[in-house]
């Protein structure tokens, strides 16, 4: 039996979003500050870069698999096991970690206590995969964790030479099954723009998109139909996704140099 005191309860923490085993808790001021990094801050928590934690209870679910490093500290029955189940799978998931740079072994706990990740300064966002068919790709980098009843897969795009021409990964996570995905990103949910497409084409121009239904098909194309069309619109090489499925937009790059 335990307790825990002074967390989410506490005045200075609230809760942002909670979907099946998993809560995101935000810091509404950051009061860990010395006298030369107050008033950093303090312009900070005014423009929303906060401190955000994500909570898993594991009573509610039948484990949770979480990015490599990602936790901070557990409290009862919770237990870490790599996840994998043979050599077969071993070897799957380092395939799989080495083409979308992902780390290879992500932890499993499960357990029946509370599970709760490093804080962050980005954007947790739960996604439900029943609102993607049940089957969701995610930009590099953005996995953070996600019920271990998900199956995670490496799928490819459509055209090797245009996604070597426009830089851009050749590729990207998929998730599967039924249940809950926590990703960060470095965006709002409340700024993120849905694409619903039926039988359509969304070009962007950059990697804006944080996720899209992997029924789409997503290519890297010329923007325009000859190489001199591309150079007189200025914009070259776009990312295409094709079909019928929905994407995830930020107004932001995804990965700005800065950042």
């Amino acid at each position: 039996m335990f307790q825990i005191k002074n967390f989410l309860d506490n005045d200075d923490v609230r809760i942002v979003d909670r979907k099946g085993p998993f809560t995101v808790a935000e810091y509404i001021r950051d009061l860990s500050v010395t006298p030369a990094s107050a008033m950093t801050a303090y312009y900070s928590n005014e423009m929303n870069v906060r401190k955000r934690q994500l909570v898993c209870n594991m009573g509610e679910t039948a484990g949770v698999t979480c990015q490599a490093g990602a936790m901070q500290w557990s409290v009862g029955n919770v237990n870490a096991t790599t996840g994998i189940k043979g050599v077969g799978d071993l070897f799957g998931k380092a395939v799989r970690g080495k083409v979308t740079g992902e780390s290879a072994i992500k932890p499993e706990y499960k357990g029946d206590g509370t599970l709760v990740l490093e804080p962050t300064y980005k954007h947790i966002i739960l996604l439900d995969t029943s609102d993607w068919n049940e089957s969701l790709v995610l930009d590099d980098g953005l996995f953070l964790a996600c019920e271990a009843s998900l199956k995670h897969k490496a799928v490819m795009r459509s055209n090797f030479s245009s996604a070597i021409a426009g830089n851009e990964g050749l590729f990207n996570l998929s998730i599967n099954g039924k249940g809950i995905c926590a990703i960060e990103s470095r965006c709002p949910k409340e700024e993120l723009i849905e694409i619903v497409l039926q039988n359509d084409v969304l070009k962007v121009d950059g990697s804006f998109a944080i996720a899209w239904s992997n029924s789409l098909n997503f290519t890297v194309e010329r923007s325009g139909k000859t190489l001199i069309g591309s150079a007189a619109s200025g914009e070259g090489l776009v990312n295409v996704y094709r079909g019928t499925g929905k994407i995830l937009l930020a107004p932001v790059d995804s990965f700005p140099s800065q950042y």
